[in-house]
């Protein structure tokens, strides 16, 4: 009953209740009752705030601040989230009959939505299992998950679970052979989308994780040992799936500690590249190219120009520099300097299927998610990634049809 939660259960009927309890604890149980427990759960938690709220009381104090925090005063943070609520549709009347069609295609697949989840490092410790949860959701539900270089699963373990829908995350990385060998892995692991994050040269300082005690090299510290103590549904997932760990990057330096890995390959992560890096990606990849990180028309241009296949419209979620713009303000001008058919992805500050809108009224092809699922990790484990997806979908149907579409370029109308 403590995973639930006292404020939870005080005065909720016997259904929320069971079906709360069935998705923290991974009740084995039919198609049907699954989907009627998702059901509950989405009736009682609507919104991705609602799962948020949750997350935050099931997650240790120190992993919700590396998960939920942005850089300096977080102006970045808010600024990303009032720059979309700025964003109005028009909404039109006596439309006939609108049934909107969410299905799409990217980069020559075809995807159920335009919406999928963006690579987050270490989500394994922010809710234990949660990569091969997430990557399970993505190829049930066919749509992308972004798996990060410092995920705590490897690509060899999550490449055969989200099949198709399996995109690689790399950040550049200097050492002697280091970054072929990890392309090679995930090339043999079977992703053909690379996604190449350009937008941290070196880390920010984020200064509520610091505030947490959660540092890079992580030590274990007498306050993140309690705060573990306090979430025991996260514990559980813990003494399931083990410690969560650097596994792809401790391959290469031959340790299991958490903090030797961050120790010794932290400076080799963040190795301020330039643009000749991509010779190196083309000449050890064989798959799609996508950039990471882009806030700036010039280059986005320059990625176009130099054979790119798509720009992933970003400012990190408002975690690397807090003087960044708001991402969705830029998105509009890299629109029209790459012109209506380059592959264009956005992400920051997405929250609601009403965001995914806005972004793809404003030229996006394609919207990418990272917090929201973890949220919904975080609040009822595979359950809760599922629901998270489910909002965000039923949520941009709506909005679709409030705005008279029925497939999603007509979106870009409603914004005229």
């Amino acid at each position: 009953m403590t995973s639930v939660g006292h404020a939870e259960t005080r005065g909720i009927g016997p259904s929320r209740l069971f079906a709360c309890l069935r998705a923290d604890l991974g009740v084995f149980c039919s198609q049907e009752l699954m989907e009627h427990t998702l059901a509950i759960l989405e009736h009682n938690y609507p919104s991705i705030e609602d799962l948020r709220r949750r997350a935050k009381r099931r997650i240790p104090h120190f992993a919700w601040e590396y998960l939920d925090s942005g850089t300096g005063e977080e102006t970045a943070l808010d600024r990303n989230r009032q720059t979309l609520d700025a964003i109005t549709l028009k909404p039109r009347a006596l439309r006939g009959k609108i049934a909107p069609v969410l299905e799409t295609q990217f980069l020559g697949r075809d995807y159920s939505v335009p919406i999928g989840i963006a690579p987050i490092g270490a989500t394994g410790m922010m809710w234990p299992g949660a990569e091969m949860d997430l990557a399970r959701m993505a190829a049930d539900k066919r749509v992308p998950y972004g798996l990060s270089t410092v995920a705590t699963r490897t690509p060899d373990e999550i490449g055969p679970i989200a099949g198709e829908y399996g995109w690689f995350q790399l950040y550049p990385l200097g050492g002697d052979g280091v970054q072929e060998d990890i392309l090679k892995r995930a090339q043999n692991a079977g992703y053909k989308t690379l996604v190449l994050t350009v937008d941290v040269p070196i880390n920010s300082r984020r200064e509520r994780q610091r505030r947490a005690g959660f540092n890079m090299p992580v030590k274990m510290t007498p306050s993140m040992i309690l705060q573990m103590m306090l979430r025991p549904a996260w514990l559980m997932g813990i003494a399931k799936h083990g410690q969560p760990r650097f596994k792809l990057m401790e391959d290469y330096v031959d340790s299991r500690s958490v903090a030797d890995v961050a120790k010794r390959l932290g400076p080799e992560m963040r190795p301020n590249p330039d643009w000749s890096v991509l010779d190196s990606l083309r000449a050890n990849w064989d798959g799609q190219i996508i950039l990471k990180g882009i806030c700036n028309v010039e280059d986005a241009v320059q990625a176009q120009d130099v054979g790119i296949d798509a720009v992933w419209v970003s400012n990190h979620g408002g975690r690397q520099l807090d003087a960044a713009p708001g991402a969705i303000t830029v998105l509009p001008h890299i629109r029209e300097a790459v012109g209506p058919s380059y592959p264009l992805i956005y992400d920051s500050g997405v929250r609601s299927g009403l965001d995914v809108a806005r972004a793809l009224a404003l030229g996006a092809d394609f919207v990418m998610a990272g917090r929201a699922f973890i949220y919904g990790a975080g609040a009822f484990g595979p359950r809760g990634i599922e629901l998270a997806l489910k909002i965000l979908s039923d949520d941009l149907a709506n909005v679709m049809a409030q705005v008279g579409t029925n497939d999603l370029a007509g979106l870009r109308d409603a914004i005229k």
